[in-house]
């Protein structure tokens, strides 16, 4: 579902419509989530986090990956990252997708589930 198109300077922008390109952004919602799975997970290993984002032209600033390191190993273990509506989490030691999920919550989960999933709402 997920369709890019290419970059090309062939493709105007003023042919008639706009494209906004869906992406998700990391709320608030988010980053408190990410700061209490942090915390809780201390004693299972979890480490640190880090939020790379992206500042696409003409556009707000968007996540472009959240990297997880764990105890055992000195490079991140794992990424969490936007696609589309989605959250992909990859086991970034083996380059290895390991699920796509409707929230990052549920991602987080996957990973060590330290804390209970809530309903949210969408976004």
């Amino acid at each position: 579902m997920n369709q890019s198109l290419p970059a090309s300077k062939e493709l105007s922008p003023h042919i008639g419509c706009n494209v906004v390109p869906l992406r998700l952004g990391l709320l608030p919602r988010h980053r408190e989530h990410l700061s209490q799975w942090l915390e809780a997970g201390q004693r299972m290993g979890i480490c640190d986090a880090d939020i790379t984002l992206d500042q696409l032209p003409g556009q707000f600033e968007a996540v472009a990956h959240v990297l997880i390191w764990v105890r055992e190993n000195p490079d991140p273990a794992y990424m969490i990252r936007p696609k589309g509506m989605r959250w992909v989490l990859i086991d970034q030691l083996r380059e290895h997708t390991l699920g796509i999920y409707a929230t990052f919550e549920q991602a987080l989960h996957t990973i060590r589930p330290v804390l209970p999933l809530k309903k949210t709402a969408a976004a």
